[in-house]
């Protein structure tokens, strides 16, 4: 039978569930799926194309044999298994990020650096969502001139921290328009009609490790150490879509038309040029597209231009990116 024998570590997580929507949407060509989660987990099913499947405890001999395993689990299984998976033969593509900066390993956004696909040694690491969309919607401009300095803020949903933040945010909202008084668990503050400006742990440096996800990521996907770049993260009480208000400066200066223009061929984004047609993340949920719109000239640089990008970040930012890597391998 033709196809693939694909694994899904941490299938009944937020991304996990997305990666097997979208391998059923893309049609990609399973032959033989097997999900795996904690014990809390195992025992479980879940559909998949019609057919029930039983969750099974993460263990490193069920994963072997199978051609590609799709890790979105703790970090600690990713870097307890990747490397012995790879070893015998498994093409593992990573959510986690503990082989993002490995020098050794392809940090990849297909629409952006597939040619790092080939140097591939059984593991490829899948960027944090806030940096896929960071870099389809940059690798344009990037491509007319150099980016000099970049300076990003997220608005990041609570998706991407997981069901149970999902489920803090609607109880909260709740409570709060019964008169009631939130109580965090999930977050250290309460994130309902809210902003938390802290989303990972903070760093000497006073910047949170999401914050320098986006710095170090952006760099390595663009192979360019020397670009400046500084970031704020935001949690914001929305479920669904990660939203960036970006500003970049170029080494010479790009008309915002030509920018558009070269937007709208780009692969994987959809523009605006009309700055009232902006988009959100409640219209960008469930898509698989990097959404940009108001682009316009930046006017603290002289080279400058400003844009506001939006996309879904459990499908690009995570399950759809981890499975357009598996395409580009499989020709799919």
């Amino acid at each position: 039978m033709a196809g693939y024998r694909v694994a899904v570590v941490g299938a009944t997580g937020a991304v996990g569930k997305t990666i097997l929507k979208v391998l059923a949407e893309r049609k990609f060509p399973v032959r033989s799926l097997n999900l795996f989660a904690t014990s809390r987990s195992a025992g479980t099913t879940i559909e998949f194309n019609g057919t029930p499947v039983e969750v099974r405890e993460i263990a490193l001999g069920e994963i072997k044999g199978a051609d590609f395993a799709f890790f979105c689990a703790a970090s600690q299984a990713s870097k307890e298994l990747a490397p012995a998976l790879a070893a015998a033969g498994t093409i593992v593509i990573d959510k986690s990020s503990v082989f993002r900066m490995d020098p050794a390993v392809p940090l990849v956004v297909p629409e952006v650096n597939p040619g790092r696909i080939r140097s591939h040694r059984g593991i490829i690491a899948s960027p944090n969502c806030s940096t896929i969309q960071l870099v389809v919607a940059i690798k344009p401009v990037y491509d007319m001139s150099r980016i000099t300095r970049l300076i990003v803020s997220s608005y990041q949903s609570v998706s991407g921290t997981g069901h149970d933040a999902v489920d803090e945010l609607a109880v909260q909202t709740r409570v709060v328009l019964d008169g009631g008084r939130a109580e965090p668990r999930v977050y250290p503050r309460q994130i309902a009609f809210n902003a938390l400006p802290h989303i990972d742990a903070f760093e000497e440096s006073g910047y949170t490790g999401e914050e320098m996800k986006l710095v170090r990521e952006t760099r390595k996907i663009l192979e360019d150490d020397q670009m400046r770049i500084t970031a704020t993260t935001v949690r914001v009480p929305v479920f669904y879509g990660h939203s960036e208000a970006v500003t970049l400066e170029t080494s010479r200066p790009l008309g915002v038309p030509d920018v558009i223009e070269r937007f709208s061929r780009a692969p994987g984004v959809v523009v605006s040029a009309d700055p009232a047609d902006y988009h959100t993340a409640v219209e960008c949920a469930g898509r698989d597209e990097v959404f940009v719109s108001r682009i316009r000239k930046d006017i603290a640089f002289d080279n400058g231009i400003s844009m506001w990008v939006v996309s879904d970040n459990l499908r690009k930012g995570a399950a759809t990116n981890a499975v357009q890597i598996a395409e580009m391998i499989t020709g799919a």
